[in-house]
């Protein structure tokens, strides 16, 4: 007896066949790579931080989070950035020596672009958060403004620079971060270019 073969027929059920495979072998895979993508607590610990500047008015200030700990956006005004060297005598790291920062904040505004200062609100005597104190004599006279951690009397100037005689024993910490086009920086990325 001899039976025809339909080859039609046969390459029909031979590519329904290899496809039906590869789509249980991508559903059999896809649970896999995603436990390769990091979880959001993982994100919440370290991922960067996008922060949109660009609606940031002059002598404002802007908060977000970033690994747990509250990250300050400052967009400095002319009169800010002028007062910076007027100080440096009563500061204790005046050129910011012993301050934990990226090597592209070792200048006197502590900033990639002097106009935004990014920095993290976290006293450095025992983790307070500071407030902001932008007013000249807002907290006491002669002092020229700034932040003033209010628990054990620690100031900081507008590049968070921490003044003699307080307990706070270095500058506030400035995180790594990146201008990303126009209106936005990148907290938590290294490599940050002056755009």
């Amino acid at each position: 007896m001899s039976e025809q073969v339909d080859l039609g027929r046969r390459k029909l059920l031979t590519a329904a066949t290899a496809a039906t495979g590869a789509i249980g072998a991508g559903l059999a895979v896809s649970p896999f790579l995603a436990s390769w993508k990091p979880s959001a607590r993982a994100k919440a610990l370290g991922a960067p931080v996008e922060i949109d500047i660009s609606k940031l008015e002059a002598g404002a200030m802007i908060k977000v989070e970033w690994r747990g700990k509250p990250v300050w956006v400052v967009r400095r005004t002319p009169e800010m950035l002028g007062g910076l060297s007027q100080h440096d005598a009563l500061l204790l790291d005046p050129g910011s020596d012993g301050s934990k920062q990226p090597a592209f904040a070792k200048n006197a505004a502590r900033a990639v672009k002097p106009e935004y200062f990014v920095v993290l609100g976290v006293c450095t005597h025992l983790g307070c958060s500071p407030m902001s104190k932008f007013t000249v004599g807002e907290v006491e006279a002669g002092w020229p403004g700034g932040f003033y951690c209010p628990c054990h009397g620690s100031k900081f100037d507008l590049a968070g620079r921490v003044f003699k005689g307080v307990p706070a024993p270095s500058n506030l910490e400035v995180p790594p971060y990146a201008f990303v086009g126009e209106g936005k920086i990148i907290v938590g990325t290294e490599g940050a270019q002056a755009a």
